[in-house]
C-alpha cells in the first residue's frame, strides 16, 4: 500500500475559490499563498466567511507575479487586476470575535470590488510583515488567516465512504472533495479517515504533524462552483457517524496539520508515515 498525493490546492483569499496546483512550496504557515488575504467587514474588521456569505465560493482569485498582484472575478462584477500592497496602511482585524492584530489594507478599489460582489461593505486585507499567529492542538504550529491550522489533509477513502453513506440514504446527490476545501488530498489507503490516525508524515521534502480533526461548520453545504447553499448534505450524513463530543458535538472530516519542516510537495508524491496514533 502506497499513499500518494492526489490533489493540492491553496486558497489565496480566505473563503473564496481555491487554486489547484501540481506542486507547491510549503512554508511554516502552510502552502505558499494559502489564506494570505482575508475579506473583512468595513466597519469592524471582522472576517467574512461562506458561513454568512456563501457567494464567496464563486469568487475566483489568481495569484500573479509571485504574489505581487491578484486578479479577482465573479459573475456580474467586472474583473479586477489588483496590485498587492505588501506593507501599507494597517487595519485591525478579528476572527471568531478574537482580535488578530493588524493587517495590510489593500485599498479602496479592492474594497469597492468586494463590496459589490458580496452586497456588503467590505475591505480586503493581507497578512502583515511579521505576522505571528499560533495554531493549537497536538502540534500547534503557525498559521496565516486559515481558521486555526496550517494544512488541511483529507483522503479519497473518507470521501468515498461518505458518498456511499449518502447514497444509502436514498439521496443520489453525492458531494465532491472541494466542499471540504482541503489543501492536500491523499489516496492509496482504502481505510476511511486514516488521515485522523497519522501523527507525523513526510511528503516530498515537507514534514507535517497532526494538530486536530477538522471540525465542520456550514461551509460544506455550499456548492463551491455556484456559491449557493445546497444542503443538507454532507453535514446531515456526517452527523450520523462523525460527531465529536469533546468539541461540542460538531462533526469532523479531515485532519488539520502543522508544518514542522518546510519544503516542496507535488501531486504523485509518496507519503511516508513516521508515526500512527494506534499502530
Amino acid at each position: 500500500m502506497t499513499i500518494t498525493v492526489r490533489e493540492l490546492a491553496y486558497y489565496p483569499v480566505k473563503g473564496c475559490a481555491g487554486t489547484t496546483v501540481d506542486s507547491a512550496q510549503v512554508l511554516g504557515t502552510g502552502l505558499e499563498h494559502d489564506r494570505t488575504f482575508m475579506v473583512v467587514d468595513a466597519a469592524d474588521g471582522a472576517f467574512r466567511s461562506q458561513r454568512t456569505h456563501p457567494s464567496m465560493a464563486a469568487i475566483r482569485v489568481e495569484v500573479l507575479d509571485a504574489g505581487a498582484a491578484l486578479t479577482l472575478s465573479t459573475e456580474d462584477v467586472e474583473p479586477l487586476r489588483l496590485k498587492v500592497d505588501l506593507d501599507g496602511p494597517r487595519r485591525g482585524v478579528s476572527m471568531f470575535d478574537r482580535p488578530l492584530g493588524t493587517a495590510v489594507d489593500q485599498g479602496d478599489e479592492a474594497a469597492e470590488w468586494f463590496s459589490d460582489a458580496l452586497g456588503a461593505k467590505s475591505r480586503l486585507v493581507r497578512v502583515a510583515p511579521g505576522f505571528d499567529r499560533d495554531g493549537w492542538g497536538d502540534t500547534p504550529g503557525k498559521v496565516n488567516f486559515a481558521d486555526a491550522h496550517a494544512v488541511l489533509v483529507a483522503s479519497t477513502a473518507s470521501l468515498d465512504d461518505l458518498n456511499t453513506r449518502i447514497t444509502a440514504r436514498g439521496d443520489a446527490k453525492t458531494v465532491p472533495m472541494d466542499r471540504f476545501r482541503a489543501n492536500i488530498v491523499l489516496s492509496g489507503n482504502d481505510e476511511p479517515h486514516f488521515e485522523d490516525q497519522v501523527r507525523r508524515m513526510t511528503i516530498g521534502s515537507v514534514e507535517l504533524a497532526y494538530s486536530v480533526r477538522a471540525m465542520r461548520c456550514a461551509v460544506p453545504l455550499v456548492d463551491q462552483t455556484t456559491g449557493h447553499r445546497a444542503g443538507p448534505e454532507p453535514i446531515r450524513t456526517l452527523s450520523t457517524y462523525r460527531r465529536e463530543p469533546e468539541y461540542g458535538n460538531k462533526v469532523s472530516f479531515g485532519a488539520k496539520n502543522a508544518v514542522v519542516c518546510e519544503g516542496v510537495v507535488s501531486v504523485g508524491d509518496a507519503v511516508e508515515v513516521a508515526e500512527w496514533l494506534s499502530r
